[in-house]
């Protein structure tokens, strides 16, 4: 039976799928208003993607930067993520400054999970799950195509990858060029929901013409889609309001 994710509050893996709002701020007086009115809006996680803020060069910085964040969030599941620029981010660590910044936010113990790409070794993939688990913070195992949609097979293998290292939450995002690739992608999604997923995971398909991957998670396996207040950290996020209206419809479908 596949298992749910308790954290704080919220239950991950049940239910329609939950809504993540991902924090993009260049500075700290921009991420404490974020924070201020993320806090207001119908969302159930927030994630900080760190490879926006101007001095992610400095793990002094961003730790501090955290403690403010958590200040104004203190309920609030929170998910750290620096998004390498191969994956599509804002910017580009050596993998030693990568590592080291994600061991020492694990370490602080203000976040509920962090992001974690799975395109890296497996031994530091590894440490750095074990290190987590060890401060009882989750790791969303990560990888993102900007370019392309992978076959039904190879995105099951990589989610089956981020699942057998040890990812409490195995995530693929890839981007469609046609309709068929949206259907690839969901089809990936039902066949390792029901045949291989002991956790919850989390798929993606980009842009506009993979809208539907957002909103229909809790009919192929998805948990957790991702939603837009202000400005979208990925091509085809849509406002939250919207979002949640349709995953409410759905959910009483069901």
């Amino acid at each position: 039976m596949k298992k749910t994710l308790q954290v704080k509050n919220l239950t991950i893996g049940e239910g329609a799928p939950k809504i993540c709002v991902s924090m993009t701020g260049k500075t700290l007086a921009e991420l404490s208003e974020e924070a201020t009115f993320l806090r207001k809006q119908e969302l159930d996680i927030i994630e900080w993607r760190v490879d926006f803020f101007e001095n992610v060069e400095s793990i002094e910085k961003v730790h501090s930067a955290l403690i403010e964040i958590r200040s104004f969030l203190p309920e609030i599941p929170l998910v750290f993520t620096f998004r390498t620029a191969k994956e599509g981010g804002e910017k580009e660590l050596t993998k030693e400054a990568y590592f080291a910044l994600n061991k020492q936010i694990i370490e602080s113990g203000l976040v509920d999970f962090v992001d974690i790409e799975l395109f890296n070794e497996e031994s530091d993939i590894k440490r750095l799950i074990k290190l987590a688990h060890s401060h009882q913070t989750f790791v969303i195992l990560s990888n993102h195509d900007f370019v392309k949609t992978p076959t039904i097979e190879e995105m099951v293998s990589r989610l089956r990858k981020a699942q057998a290292l040890g990812g409490d939450l195995p995530k693929i995002a890839v981007m469609p060029k046609n309709s068929a690739d949206v259907l690839s992608l969901l089809e990936a999604t039902l066949t390792m929901t029901e045949k291989y997923a002991d956790r919850p995971i989390i798929t993606i398909s980009m842009s506009g013409k993979g809208l539907i991957s957002r909103l229909a998670g809790e009919i192929f396996g998805s948990a957790i889609t991702f939603g837009a207040v202000k400005k979208a950290s990925a091509p085809g996020q849509v406002p939250v309001k919207e979002l949640k209206d349709v995953l409410s419809l759905l959910h009483k479908n069901l």
